[in-house]
């Protein structure tokens, strides 16, 4: 007889709980709106200007915060971690007009290459982009002659961007460390 009350008692407790699953209306914290309603077509956009890395002297603009104790005796600095606030100008020279900033880090991520894990912010501060962003996250093989990173968001006029950034240097100095790379990004936002 126990065991009879026993199944009874489960029988009941899960026919309860199915009644109660079958019959719950889903609770909707969000809705589907489909791709971005309200925020018009999609654009592509192609800009092109120059990321200045500046490491040595007195106003650096690209600053080493973390290493590990190895990182100086690995040929690749695998370990150090850069953090920047890069000027992005129309052409390569550091004194043609100022588009944006490269703020964020990058930080060398292989042993075996010169292999750099970027994560950056390009804030524009000229012309229609002014106040808008583009995030750039990838990875950088400092000597292939062009690489491609992902722009994987961005904000302002860039909301929703995806795309990808293609890099490549238009000069260095491997005594400094100093160098300028052309940026050609390719995005598609709203």
């Amino acid at each position: 007889m126990a065991r009879f009350l026993f199944n009874l008692h489960l029988f009941i407790i899960i026919f309860i709980f199915i009644i109660v699953v079958v019959s719950a209306k889903p609770h909707r914290s969000s809705q589907v709106l489909g791709p971005a309603v309200g925020f018009g077509k999609e654009k592509i956009s192609h800009l092109r200007f120059y990321f200045h890395d500046i490491v040595s002297g007195p106003k650096p603009t690209a600053v080493r915060v973390a290493a590990a104790a190895s990182t100086n005796k690995s040929p690749t600095f695998f370990g150090a971690v850069v953090m920047t606030d890069d000027p992005l100008t129309e052409r390569p020279d550091p004194n043609s007009k100022l588009f944006g900033r490269a703020q964020g880090f990058y930080a060398s991520a292989s042993q075996e290459e010169l292999s750099f894990l970027m994560a950056m912010n390009f804030a524009f501060v000229d012309g229609k982009y002014n106040g808008s962003t583009l995030s750039i996250l990838g990875r950088n093989m400092v000597f292939s002659k062009v690489r491609e990173m992902p722009v994987v968001g961005g904000s302002g006029l860039f909301r929703f961007a995806r795309g990808y950034a293609q890099t490549h240097i238009h000069t260095a100095n491997f005594t400094s460390g100093d160098a300028v790379v052309e940026y050609n990004v390719h995005i598609i936002h709203y």
